[in-house]
């Protein structure tokens, strides 16, 4: 019988070698202080080994068989409710016996209290077999852990200071019934005329004299959108001035709405309308609905003003959470590919013996194997994160230097999880309509047919570079940390440039050399756009007078200005930096363990030539384009006045 956990080899090595499982275990497990938890890593990653393998096996033979039949009938809105194939209501069915919603919850809520790298596994698992099932099941146990994570920092959790366990959490009742697969969450952002732009935001959160929350206005694309509880962003703050704190994303709170109430006898009373079920290119299985709250009563999350803040908490595990599916669905259209080609014979041999087909195989297989890095790495260290901070927020040290060392650790942890994770974002989801195109492609005029199920793969794909952020939205993302972290601290720069040119020239490790130049070619591409980007700014200043140059070049940056070139050139400047960051997290896999030495030659190979030239039209195109612009732009700014 299949099993797409122990069937694959690289995601293998993570779970034995490439993941150091003992931190996550040790603060999973509350520093091994509860009475019914793990004593040691060893026996939780064993129960994690086992988990895994069910789940493997489960998704093989009950639902990647079904992903047809679900794409085929898809969903519907029927007297106001969404109605699901009944392959996916007996999926699910099946999915709450084998108690998977409690996953990551902890044990005093019911819960497994297994780690997010546990479920962020499970994900890709479900992703290879259906991603309508994947995403899905992501806003059941994910949903709950916000309700706790969200409780947790706004101090409406309480808990035992000598074994860390909760005792009373402000949602523990809503979190259960997720936990038991009665019901389910959602976050809806999205709105009319506002995606991205979150300023222009339009639902509105209002507070009656006694002190009771409600919410109205519209959400639009709704991923599980006819879930019960709704992590809803709306206005708070009236701004008529557009430099008041309130007037853009300072003015957004954050609420949970209950969508509908349960009848004593069977029925509901909907306090949200399901206006509509989006009818979709892929994801048919998965309901993306569109909702509107009249007055319905809500919760606030945390205090006033801090939507935006907590919107993004969400986000960033939903990032990693899209970079995890997407390596799913291109891990099947690989295998898919691969077991095509073996049997199709062309000229004498089977195909994927001709040059052509056997390098578009090895390049598939060589970048799933760099975004897993890239998944296990960001994960990991988003874990921690999460992880140390809650320590933090429930005892901090008695020991100084101990309680110095968590809060050092939580900086780093952060600091690498942003990294890693626009990155992830934007490679995953870009590489997933990529493969899944290649995988049509190999199949020739049957993988434009239905039969074969390669057709189903690109629909489901082109949706990953568009939710949960654009692909532009996390390329914008990487540049302006990465430059904006130049300016804070430019005298690292300075070291890291120095380091880089160094290790290119002298260090003993072939492969390590050759890492360090494309760390090069980043660090010098990375410098031209800051220079650029401060060329630009001083020249803009000059027509200023001298006393307000000062002011003017450190202080009045105009990012939408400013920033122009830079922004021109983000989504080269992703690419390249995450070519850069693979080729880092693969060298200090080959140097700990020389098996996968062959992981990164092969990355190396296709990375060496495309750093070349992104830095190269980085460094010398887009000129004239910007000139163009700016010349639109004052006509637009001479015809307002």
């Amino acid at each position: 019988m299949a099993n797409y956990f122990t069937d694959n080899e690289d995601l293998q090595y993570y779970f034995e070698k490439g993941i150091d499982w003992e931190p996550i275990v040790r603060f999973t497990e509350y520093d091994y202080r509860t009475q019914d938890g793990y004593k040691n890593a060893r026996e939780a990653v064993d129960f994690y080994r086992d988990a895994s393998t069910m789940v493997g096996k489960f998704v093989a033979d009950e639902i990647a068989p079904k992903a047809a039949e679900i794409d085929e009938v898809g969903v519907h809105l029927e007297d106001g409710e969404a109605v699901e194939p009944a392959a996916m209501t007996a999926i699910f069915e099946q999915i709450k016996g084998l108690d998977l919603h409690w996953m990551t919850l902890p044990r005093e809520l019911g819960g497994m209290n297994s780690p997010l790298m546990l479920y962020f596994i499970n994900t890709e698992l479900f992703g290879r077999a259906d991603v309508s099932v994947m995403a899905h099941h992501g806003f059941h146990g994910g949903m709950a852990m916000a309700m706790l994570a969200f409780s947790l920092r706004e101090g409406t959790t309480e808990w035992d200071p000598e074994t860390f366990e909760i005792t009373r959490t402000r949602f523990q009742e809503y979190i259960e019934e997720i936990g038991r697969g009665d019901a389910w969450g959602c976050m809806d952002i999205t709105e009319p005329d506002a995606g991205s732009d979150m300023a222009r935001l339009r639902a509105v959160g209002e507070q009656d004299e006694d002190g009771n929350w409600f919410v109205s206005g519209q959400k639009i694309f709704i991923t599980s959108g006819h879930g019960k509880y709704h992590f809803v962003i709306a206005r708070t703050e009236k701004a008529e001035d557009p430099e008041d704190p309130f007037a853009g994303l300072g003015g957004l709170s954050f609420f949970l709405v209950p969508a509908y109430e349960d009848n004593d006898d069977g029925t509901r009373t909907r306090l949200a309308t399901l206006d509509r079920v989006e009818e979709k290119l892929g994801h048919h299985g998965s309901v993306t609905a569109s909702l509107t709250f009249e007055r319905a009563p809500a919760f606030l999350i945390g205090k006033r003003g801090e939507g935006f803040r907590h919107m993004l908490t969400l986000m960033n595990g939903a990032r990693l959470g899209v970079g995890f599916e997407s390596l799913g669905l291109c891990e099947c259209a690989y295998r898919m590919a691969k077991a095509y080609a073996a049997e199709r014979p062309s000229m004498g041999k089977t195909i994927d013996r001709h040059e052509m087909i056997a390098d578009y195989l090895e390049e598939m297989r060589t970048d799933i194997q760099a975004i897993r890095a890239l998944c296990m790495h960001g994960a990991w260290h988003e874990e921690l994160a999460q992880k140390i901070e809650l320590m933090l927020t429930i005892a901090q040290p008695e020991d100084e230097l101990e309680a110095k060392k968590l809060h050092r650790a939580l900086k780093t942890h952060k600091r690498k999880a942003r990294r890693a994770t626009p990155l992830l974002k934007y490679f995953a989801s870009e590489k997933a309509v990529e493969m899944a195109r290649r995988n049509i492609q190999i199949h020739g005029g049957n993988g434009y047919m239905k039969e074969y199920g390669a057709e189903k793969l690109l629909r489901d794909a082109l949706v990953m570079p568009i939710y949960e952020g654009t692909s532009q939205i996390q390329a914008l993302m990487a540049m302006k940390d990465t430059l904006g972290g130049i300016m804070k601290n430019p005298q690292g720069f300075v070291r890291r440039t120095a380091q880089a040119r160094w290790r290119a020239l002298s260090a003993r490790d072939p492969l390590e050399r050759r890492v360090a130049k494309i760390q090069q070619l980043s660090l010098s591409t990375q410098q031209h756009l800051i220079a650029k980007t401060a060329a630009d700014k001083l020249r803009s200043v000059q027509s200023k007078p001298l006393a307000e140059w000062s002011q003017a070049f450190l202080k009045d940056w105009n990012p939408k200005r400013d920033f122009a070139y830079a922004m021109l050139h983000a989504e080269r400047l992703c690419k390249l930096l995450t070519d850069e960051l693979v080729c880092e997290l693969l060298l200090e896999q080959a140097q700990k363990h020389p098996e996968r030495r062959d992981v990164l030659e092969r990355y190396l190979e296709r990375a060496e030539p495309r750093v070349r030239y992104l830095h190269d039209e980085i460094t010398t195109t887009g000129q004239r384009l910007l000139r163009a612009l700016a010349g639109v732009n004052r006509q637009d700014e001479q015809a307002a006045s």
